[in-house]
């Protein structure tokens, strides 16, 4: 299956018996992957988070995207595993939800021949309550909720270990932890493992909740509100433009992230959530 996406239903009939020749499915020309249809303007399809990738996907496709002769359809997904899945597959033309870490374990745990772009941005991970305003007023024996995802678990670990709450057994942190891998919990802290969506809804029946930064946004959490926030600056978890393997070089998506790089992308993410929420990663 294509991932081409051409503007007119002739173009698209042209493209057939190219399809046919490539092993892969896509067009191969001097690049692969999207292909301009009438017009000269390439439709990119993308599958991104709702919040904040989609959001910076619209500011782009609406102030940026025309003049680069780039026409953007935005499919969302509340899960962490279709937009990789659907990319594999040829639905989608590129994804933007993950970093790094998650991305080289699905590549290595489901055999995915994907390439990445640099980091666009990053969303930092804090700890929110509903109940205490100071991180040393977790109660003993208090329950946080904590991500399922082996890939951004050692990530929350991390984040209390900084600030004292835990300490993580030798060898152990953000790129490997997992709940067994506390070595001390002075407030015998109960760690209750919760797909990330549904964390910020399970607040009222937490103590506190390591909760992702996107998903924070979703539920009008602040980072100001935070207990504890996870350090920004020179971050591994910048969240990029992921892509097959065959279209890296494709001149289209190159350009996307291009565009993806750019000032105004920069002083839109620093506009739209000026609190840190989300963090430019250039």
């Amino acid at each position: 299956m294509s991932p081409l996406r051409p503007t007119s239903r002739a173009a698209a009939l042209v493209a057939v018996p190219a399809l046919a020749l490539s092993a892969c499915g896509a067009v191969k020309d001097d690049t692969e992957g999207p292909a301009a249809g009438d017009g000269g303007v390439t439709t990119i399809t993308v599958g991104a988070s709702p919040t904040p990738h989609a959001k910076i996907l619209e500011f782009v496709d609406k102030e940026l995207a025309p003049e680069a002769k780039l026409d953007l359809e935005i499919t969302t997904f509340d899960d962490y595993i279709q937009p990789n899945v659907q990319l594999s597959e040829g639905t989608l033309d590129a994804n933007y939800y993950q970093h790094l870490p998650y991305y080289e374990a699905q590549v290595k745990d489901r055999g995915y021949e994907f390439a990445h772009f640099e980091g666009i941005h990053i969303e930092p991970f804090a700890l929110y309550s509903d109940k205490v305003k100071d991180v040393e007023d977790l109660p003993k024996g208090g329950q946080i909720g904590i991500n399922n995802d082996p890939s951004n678990q050692g990530r929350a670990l991390q984040l209390l270990a900084d600030h004292d709450v835990i300490t993580l057994k030798e060898g152990k942190d953000a790129t490997n932890a997992t709940i067994f891998d506390v070595a001390d919990n002075p407030k015998e802290l109960e760690f209750k493992e919760t797909d990330p969506a549904q964390l910020a809804r399970s607040l009222q029946d937490l103590d506190a909740a390591v909760i992702n930064g996107n998903y924070a946004i979703e539920a009008d959490l602040s980072t100001q509100d935070a207990l504890i926030v996870e350090e920004g600056k020179e971050s591994p978890y910048a969240n990029f433009l992921a892509v097959q393997q065959s279209n890296e070089d494709n001149a289209a998506l190159k350009k996307l992230d291009e565009l993806l790089h750019s000032p105004e992308v920069k002083a839109y993410i620093e506009k739209t959530w000026p609190n840190g929420e989300v963090l430019p990663a250039f």
